[in-house]
Protein backbone atom coordinates (compact mmCIF):
# COMPACT_ATOMS: atom_id res chain seq x y z
CA UNK A 1 0.00 0.00 0.00
CA UNK A 2 1.33 3.47 -1.01
CA UNK A 3 0.07 6.68 0.09
CA UNK A 4 -0.14 9.45 -2.12
CA UNK A 5 0.14 13.25 -2.03
CA UNK A 6 -1.64 15.05 -4.96
CA UNK A 7 0.25 18.17 -6.10
CA UNK A 8 -1.90 20.46 -8.15
CA UNK A 9 -6.22 20.27 -8.41
CA UNK A 10 -6.18 21.15 -12.00
CA UNK A 11 -8.14 19.58 -14.93
CA UNK A 12 -5.67 16.97 -15.64
CA UNK A 13 -5.76 16.19 -11.56
CA UNK A 14 -9.54 14.41 -12.04
CA UNK A 15 -8.62 11.90 -14.40
CA UNK A 16 -6.08 10.70 -12.40
CA UNK A 17 -8.60 10.46 -8.97
CA UNK A 18 -11.28 8.67 -11.15
CA UNK A 19 -9.00 6.29 -11.92
CA UNK A 20 -7.20 5.52 -8.84
CA UNK A 21 -10.13 3.11 -8.20
CA UNK A 22 -8.63 0.90 -10.18
CA UNK A 23 -5.43 0.25 -8.07
CA UNK A 24 -6.05 -1.06 -4.66
CA UNK A 25 -2.36 -0.51 -3.76
CA UNK A 26 -2.88 3.84 -3.55
CA UNK A 27 -4.28 5.59 -1.03
CA UNK A 28 -4.86 8.93 -1.20
CA UNK A 29 -2.72 11.36 1.97
CA UNK A 30 -4.06 14.99 0.50
CA UNK A 31 -3.91 17.07 -2.66
CA UNK A 32 -2.58 20.87 -2.48
CA UNK A 33 -3.37 23.60 -4.70
CA UNK A 34 -1.97 27.49 -4.83
CA UNK A 35 -5.50 28.16 -6.12
CA UNK A 36 -7.80 27.86 -2.50
CA UNK A 37 -10.60 27.43 -3.82
CA UNK A 38 -9.91 25.18 -6.76
CA UNK A 39 -8.59 22.89 -3.90
CA UNK A 40 -11.64 23.21 -1.76
CA UNK A 41 -13.68 22.42 -4.60
CA UNK A 42 -11.52 19.02 -5.87
CA UNK A 43 -11.08 17.57 -2.08
CA UNK A 44 -14.69 18.54 -1.63
CA UNK A 45 -15.91 16.31 -4.85
CA UNK A 46 -13.69 13.55 -4.39
CA UNK A 47 -13.34 13.55 -0.37
CA UNK A 48 -9.53 13.72 -0.35
CA UNK A 49 -7.53 15.61 2.98
CA UNK A 50 -6.42 19.21 1.87
CA UNK A 51 -2.68 20.29 2.61
CA UNK A 52 -2.35 24.01 3.82
CA UNK A 53 0.67 24.37 1.69
CA UNK A 54 3.00 22.45 0.02
CA UNK A 55 5.51 22.43 3.17
CA UNK A 56 2.87 20.69 4.74
CA UNK A 57 2.04 18.28 2.40
CA UNK A 58 5.95 17.21 1.79
CA UNK A 59 6.76 17.52 5.32
CA UNK A 60 3.68 14.53 5.84
CA UNK A 61 6.21 11.38 6.99
CA UNK A 62 3.09 9.23 6.19
CA UNK A 63 3.38 9.96 2.05
CA UNK A 64 5.05 7.72 0.57
CA UNK A 65 4.96 9.21 -3.44
CA UNK A 66 4.66 12.47 -4.60
CA UNK A 67 2.48 13.00 -7.19
CA UNK A 68 3.17 16.26 -9.18
CA UNK A 69 0.39 17.16 -11.38
CA UNK A 70 1.33 21.28 -11.21
CA UNK A 71 2.25 23.14 -14.60
CA UNK A 72 5.08 22.18 -16.52
CA UNK A 73 6.77 25.21 -15.78
CA UNK A 74 6.66 24.53 -12.02
CA UNK A 75 7.81 20.83 -12.60
CA UNK A 76 11.46 21.01 -11.73
CA UNK A 77 11.28 23.09 -8.63
CA UNK A 78 8.28 20.39 -6.76
CA UNK A 79 10.21 17.77 -8.25
CA UNK A 80 13.28 18.63 -6.69
CA UNK A 81 11.60 19.97 -3.13
CA UNK A 82 9.47 15.89 -3.31
CA UNK A 83 12.93 14.39 -3.70
CA UNK A 84 15.00 16.16 -1.14
CA UNK A 85 12.01 15.87 1.43
CA UNK A 86 12.70 11.86 0.93
CA UNK A 87 9.75 11.03 -1.27
CA UNK A 88 9.49 9.12 -4.45
CA UNK A 89 7.97 11.48 -6.96
CA UNK A 90 5.97 10.49 -9.86
CA UNK A 91 5.69 13.99 -12.45
CA UNK A 92 3.30 14.56 -15.19
CA UNK A 93 4.96 15.14 -18.44
CA UNK A 94 7.74 16.82 -18.49
CA UNK A 95 9.70 16.40 -15.57
CA UNK A 96 11.19 19.77 -16.17
CA UNK A 97 11.54 22.59 -18.79
CA UNK A 98 14.56 21.92 -19.90
CA UNK A 99 16.78 18.32 -20.34
CA UNK A 100 20.14 19.04 -18.02
CA UNK A 101 17.36 19.75 -15.28
CA UNK A 102 15.49 16.34 -15.98
CA UNK A 103 18.65 14.69 -15.95
CA UNK A 104 19.82 17.01 -12.43
CA UNK A 105 16.57 15.41 -11.10
CA UNK A 106 17.40 11.62 -11.99
CA UNK A 107 21.33 12.06 -10.34
CA UNK A 108 19.14 14.02 -7.30
CA UNK A 109 17.09 10.80 -6.58
CA UNK A 110 19.72 8.26 -7.21
CA UNK A 111 21.45 9.99 -4.50
CA UNK A 112 19.06 9.75 -2.11
CA UNK A 113 17.58 6.25 -2.80
CA UNK A 114 14.32 7.05 -4.28
CA UNK A 115 12.33 6.19 -7.08
CA UNK A 116 11.40 9.12 -10.07
CA UNK A 117 8.85 8.37 -12.55
CA UNK A 118 7.13 10.22 -15.09
CA UNK A 119 4.01 10.39 -17.15
CA UNK A 120 2.10 9.65 -19.97
CA UNK A 121 0.98 6.12 -18.55
CA UNK A 122 -0.74 5.08 -21.78
CA UNK A 123 2.42 3.36 -22.96
CA UNK A 124 0.55 0.51 -19.81
CA UNK A 125 -2.63 0.26 -21.76
CA UNK A 126 -4.19 -2.55 -23.09
CA UNK A 127 -3.71 -1.30 -26.16
CA UNK A 128 0.10 -1.12 -26.14
CA UNK A 129 0.25 -4.42 -24.79
CA UNK A 130 -1.37 -6.12 -27.69
CA UNK A 131 0.34 -4.08 -30.08
CA UNK A 132 3.53 -5.39 -28.81
CA UNK A 133 3.00 -9.00 -28.32
CA UNK A 134 1.81 -8.72 -32.51
CA UNK A 135 5.36 -7.59 -33.40
CA UNK A 136 6.93 -9.93 -31.44
CA UNK A 137 4.83 -12.97 -32.61
CA UNK A 138 6.31 -11.48 -36.11
CA UNK A 139 2.52 -10.42 -37.41
CA UNK A 140 4.47 -7.69 -39.84
CA UNK A 141 7.89 -8.77 -39.88
CA UNK A 142 10.40 -6.43 -38.56
CA UNK A 143 9.10 -2.72 -38.28
CA UNK A 144 10.60 -0.26 -40.56
CA UNK A 145 8.38 2.66 -40.60
CA UNK A 146 5.65 4.35 -38.21
CA UNK A 147 3.54 7.32 -38.53
CA UNK A 148 2.68 9.44 -35.10
CA UNK A 149 -0.81 11.75 -35.44
CA UNK A 150 -1.48 13.78 -32.49
CA UNK A 151 -3.98 16.15 -33.99
CA UNK A 152 -6.49 17.34 -31.88
CA UNK A 153 -8.57 19.19 -33.58
CA UNK A 154 -9.13 23.43 -33.93
CA UNK A 155 -9.79 23.81 -30.35
CA UNK A 156 -8.87 27.33 -30.59
CA UNK A 157 -12.08 27.70 -32.40
CA UNK A 158 -14.69 25.71 -29.97
CA UNK A 159 -15.83 26.42 -26.33
CA UNK A 160 -13.00 25.81 -24.52
CA UNK A 161 -13.68 28.63 -22.06
CA UNK A 162 -17.02 26.58 -20.91
CA UNK A 163 -15.14 23.07 -20.93
CA UNK A 164 -14.87 21.68 -17.07
CA UNK A 165 -13.46 18.84 -15.25
CA UNK A 166 -15.67 16.42 -13.57
CA UNK A 167 -14.65 18.70 -9.93
CA UNK A 168 -15.45 21.93 -12.01
CA UNK A 169 -11.43 23.12 -13.17
CA UNK A 170 -11.51 25.05 -16.19
CA UNK A 171 -9.41 23.57 -19.08
CA UNK A 172 -6.18 25.11 -19.21
CA UNK A 173 -6.76 26.94 -22.85
CA UNK A 174 -4.31 30.09 -22.28
CA UNK A 175 -1.70 27.47 -20.56
CA UNK A 176 -1.93 24.65 -23.72
CA UNK A 177 -1.56 27.88 -26.18
CA UNK A 178 1.37 29.20 -24.60
CA UNK A 179 3.16 25.83 -23.63
CA UNK A 180 2.52 24.32 -26.52
CA UNK A 181 0.47 21.04 -28.45
CA UNK A 182 3.85 19.56 -28.82
CA UNK A 183 4.61 19.38 -24.92
CA UNK A 184 1.41 18.72 -24.08
CA UNK A 185 0.27 15.78 -26.12
CA UNK A 186 3.54 14.60 -28.08
CA UNK A 187 4.42 12.57 -25.02
CA UNK A 188 1.50 10.22 -25.78
CA UNK A 189 2.79 8.96 -28.75
CA UNK A 190 6.58 9.09 -27.78
CA UNK A 191 5.57 6.81 -24.73
CA UNK A 192 4.03 4.76 -27.33
CA UNK A 193 7.15 4.95 -29.27
CA UNK A 194 9.87 3.91 -26.75
CA UNK A 195 7.99 1.53 -25.14
CA UNK A 196 7.89 -0.72 -28.50
CA UNK A 197 11.17 0.42 -29.90
CA UNK A 198 13.51 1.95 -26.99
CA UNK A 199 15.43 4.76 -26.95
CA UNK A 200 15.61 7.28 -30.18
CA UNK A 201 19.63 7.67 -32.02
CA UNK A 202 18.50 10.93 -33.74
CA UNK A 203 15.59 13.63 -34.29
CA UNK A 204 15.05 15.99 -36.87
CA UNK A 205 12.25 18.49 -36.11
CA UNK A 206 10.57 21.59 -37.41
CA UNK A 207 7.62 23.68 -35.68
CA UNK A 208 5.94 26.55 -36.66
CA UNK A 209 2.66 28.97 -35.37
CA UNK A 210 0.54 28.68 -37.76
CA UNK A 211 -2.58 29.98 -36.31
CA UNK A 212 -1.52 33.23 -34.00
CA UNK A 213 -4.98 34.26 -33.61
CA UNK A 214 -6.50 31.63 -31.09
CA UNK A 215 -9.90 34.03 -30.36
CA UNK A 216 -10.97 36.85 -27.85
CA UNK A 217 -8.86 37.00 -24.95
CA UNK A 218 -5.92 35.22 -26.11
CA UNK A 219 -4.33 39.09 -27.77
CA UNK A 220 -1.83 39.29 -25.51
CA UNK A 221 -0.21 35.38 -24.90
CA UNK A 222 2.87 34.51 -25.69
CA UNK A 223 2.14 32.21 -28.33
CA UNK A 224 4.17 29.03 -28.54
CA UNK A 225 4.39 26.53 -31.67
CA UNK A 226 0.71 24.70 -32.62
CA UNK A 227 2.54 23.03 -35.25
CA UNK A 228 4.91 20.80 -34.88
CA UNK A 229 6.68 17.52 -37.10
CA UNK A 230 9.62 15.58 -36.32
CA UNK A 231 11.89 12.32 -37.69
CA UNK A 232 13.12 9.80 -35.20
CA UNK A 233 15.64 6.92 -36.33
CA UNK A 234 15.71 4.64 -33.56
CA UNK A 235 18.77 3.00 -31.99
CA UNK A 236 16.71 -0.17 -32.69
CA UNK A 237 16.15 0.38 -36.50
CA UNK A 238 12.86 2.00 -37.16
CA UNK A 239 12.24 5.17 -38.21
CA UNK A 240 9.54 7.39 -37.38
CA UNK A 241 7.55 10.62 -38.10
CA UNK A 242 5.39 12.66 -35.79
CA UNK A 243 2.93 15.01 -36.14
CA UNK A 244 1.46 17.61 -33.12
CA UNK A 245 -0.91 19.92 -33.95
CA UNK A 246 -3.67 22.10 -32.94
CA UNK A 247 -6.27 22.39 -36.41
CA UNK A 248 -5.77 19.43 -38.47
CA UNK A 249 -8.57 17.28 -37.41
CA UNK A 250 -8.71 15.24 -34.48
CA UNK A 251 -6.19 11.90 -35.27
CA UNK A 252 -4.34 10.49 -32.75
CA UNK A 253 -2.96 6.49 -34.43
CA UNK A 254 -0.27 5.26 -35.02
CA UNK A 255 0.56 3.20 -37.84
CA UNK A 256 3.96 0.78 -37.71
CA UNK A 257 4.53 -0.49 -40.81
CA UNK A 258 6.68 -3.85 -41.01
CA UNK A 259 8.41 -5.65 -44.27
CA UNK A 260 5.51 -8.52 -43.66
CA UNK A 261 2.70 -6.12 -43.24
CA UNK A 262 0.78 -3.14 -41.13
CA UNK A 263 -0.25 -2.09 -37.03
CA UNK A 264 -2.51 0.52 -36.77
CA UNK A 265 -3.30 1.63 -33.57
CA UNK A 266 -6.72 3.86 -33.54
CA UNK A 267 -6.19 6.20 -30.88
CA UNK A 268 -3.34 6.33 -28.44
CA UNK A 269 -5.51 7.87 -25.72
CA UNK A 270 -7.71 4.70 -25.32
CA UNK A 271 -6.87 1.53 -23.02
CA UNK A 272 -8.38 -0.29 -25.19
CA UNK A 273 -8.48 1.07 -28.76
CA UNK A 274 -9.69 -1.00 -31.82
CA UNK A 275 -5.82 -2.06 -33.28
CA UNK A 276 -6.21 -3.46 -37.59
CA UNK A 277 -3.56 -5.42 -38.18
CA UNK A 278 -3.31 -6.06 -42.56
CA UNK A 279 -0.27 -8.64 -44.09
CA UNK A 280 1.15 -7.59 -46.99
CA UNK A 281 -0.89 -10.02 -49.89
CA UNK A 282 -3.55 -10.85 -47.34
CA UNK A 283 -7.60 -9.66 -48.20
CA UNK A 284 -9.45 -6.97 -46.52
CA UNK A 285 -12.12 -8.38 -44.32
CA UNK A 286 -15.30 -8.28 -47.37
CA UNK A 287 -16.80 -5.22 -45.75
CA UNK A 288 -13.53 -2.71 -45.97
CA UNK A 289 -14.02 -4.04 -49.93
CA UNK A 290 -17.38 -3.45 -50.19
CA UNK A 291 -16.55 0.04 -49.12
CA UNK A 292 -13.33 0.41 -51.29
CA UNK A 293 -15.44 -1.15 -54.41
CA UNK A 294 -17.82 1.85 -53.71
CA UNK A 295 -15.75 4.87 -53.60
CA UNK A 296 -14.36 3.48 -56.93
CA UNK A 297 -17.31 2.98 -58.22
CA UNK A 298 -18.91 5.91 -57.18
CA UNK A 299 -16.10 8.37 -57.64
CA UNK A 300 -16.84 9.58 -54.07
CA UNK A 301 -14.89 9.43 -50.87
CA UNK A 302 -16.80 8.16 -47.97
CA UNK A 303 -16.78 9.87 -44.49
CA UNK A 304 -14.16 8.67 -41.99
CA UNK A 305 -10.98 6.62 -42.32
CA UNK A 306 -10.97 3.29 -43.87
CA UNK A 307 -8.13 1.47 -41.47
CA UNK A 308 -8.61 -1.68 -43.72
CA UNK A 309 -6.99 -5.07 -41.87
CA UNK A 310 -8.94 -7.10 -39.38
CA UNK A 311 -9.31 -6.13 -35.93
CA UNK A 312 -7.14 -8.49 -33.26
CA UNK A 313 -9.53 -9.30 -30.20
CA UNK A 314 -8.14 -8.19 -26.95
CA UNK A 315 -8.60 -10.48 -23.72
CA UNK A 316 -11.87 -10.04 -21.65
CA UNK A 317 -12.09 -6.77 -19.98
CA UNK A 318 -10.33 -6.45 -16.45
CA UNK A 319 -12.88 -3.68 -15.76
CA UNK A 320 -11.17 -1.15 -15.21
CA UNK A 321 -12.80 2.60 -14.61
CA UNK A 322 -12.03 5.00 -17.25
CA UNK A 323 -12.34 8.32 -17.89
CA UNK A 324 -14.62 9.07 -20.51
CA UNK A 325 -14.26 9.96 -24.59
CA UNK A 326 -11.53 11.42 -25.45
CA UNK A 327 -9.12 10.34 -22.49
CA UNK A 328 -9.69 7.08 -21.85
CA UNK A 329 -6.46 5.95 -20.43
CA UNK A 330 -5.96 4.90 -16.94
CA UNK A 331 -3.78 7.80 -15.53
CA UNK A 332 -3.09 6.21 -12.54
CA UNK A 333 -1.54 3.49 -13.19
CA UNK A 334 2.16 4.70 -13.50
CA UNK A 335 1.32 5.83 -10.46
CA UNK A 336 0.32 2.11 -9.29
CA UNK A 337 3.87 0.62 -11.29
CA UNK A 338 5.67 3.15 -9.03
CA UNK A 339 4.27 2.20 -5.87
CA UNK A 340 4.69 -1.74 -6.65
CA UNK A 341 8.36 -0.72 -7.75
CA UNK A 342 8.96 0.60 -4.38
CA UNK A 343 7.31 -1.96 -2.27
CA UNK A 344 9.19 -5.04 -4.44
CA UNK A 345 12.55 -2.76 -4.70
CA UNK A 346 12.62 -3.58 -8.22
CA UNK A 347 12.88 -0.64 -10.97
CA UNK A 348 9.22 1.00 -12.57
CA UNK A 349 8.24 0.24 -15.79
CA UNK A 350 7.86 3.86 -16.16
CA UNK A 351 11.45 4.74 -15.28
CA UNK A 352 13.63 7.98 -14.55
CA UNK A 353 15.79 7.29 -17.44
CA UNK A 354 12.21 7.11 -19.82
CA UNK A 355 11.25 10.42 -18.56
CA UNK A 356 14.16 12.31 -19.55
CA UNK A 357 14.29 10.72 -22.94
CA UNK A 358 10.59 11.63 -23.17
CA UNK A 359 11.60 15.52 -22.32
CA UNK A 360 14.47 15.38 -24.37
CA UNK A 361 12.54 14.30 -27.29
CA UNK A 362 9.47 16.26 -26.51
CA UNK A 363 11.34 19.84 -25.89
CA UNK A 364 13.30 18.79 -29.33
CA UNK A 365 10.21 18.58 -31.53
CA UNK A 366 8.44 21.81 -29.62
CA UNK A 367 11.47 24.11 -30.56
CA UNK A 368 11.82 22.90 -34.13
CA UNK A 369 14.71 23.74 -36.31
CA UNK A 370 17.24 21.21 -34.85
CA UNK A 371 18.83 18.61 -35.23
CA UNK A 372 19.70 15.69 -32.10
CA UNK A 373 21.71 12.95 -31.70
CA UNK A 374 21.18 10.74 -28.57
CA UNK A 375 23.82 8.24 -27.37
Amino acid sequence: MARIALIGTGFVADYYSRTLANHANLVVAGAFDIDAARLEAFCRFHGHHSYASLEAALADDTVDIVVNLAPPQAHFEINRLALEAGRHVYCEKPLAMEPGQAAELVDLANSKGLFLSGAPANALSDAQILTARLIEEGRIGTPRLVYAEMEDGAVFRDNWQEWRSASGAPWPGMHEFEIGCTLEHAGYALSWLFALFGRAKSVQSFSALAFPDKGPGTENLAMASDFSVGCIEFASGPVARITCGLAAPRDRSLTIVGDAGTIIVRDLWDDRSPVHLSRFGEKDPFVTRLLKLYERKSGKHLPGKLFGGHVVPYPANGGRKLPRYPSRIDFAAGIADLAKAIEGGTAPLLTAERAVHLTELALALGRGGAGMEFH
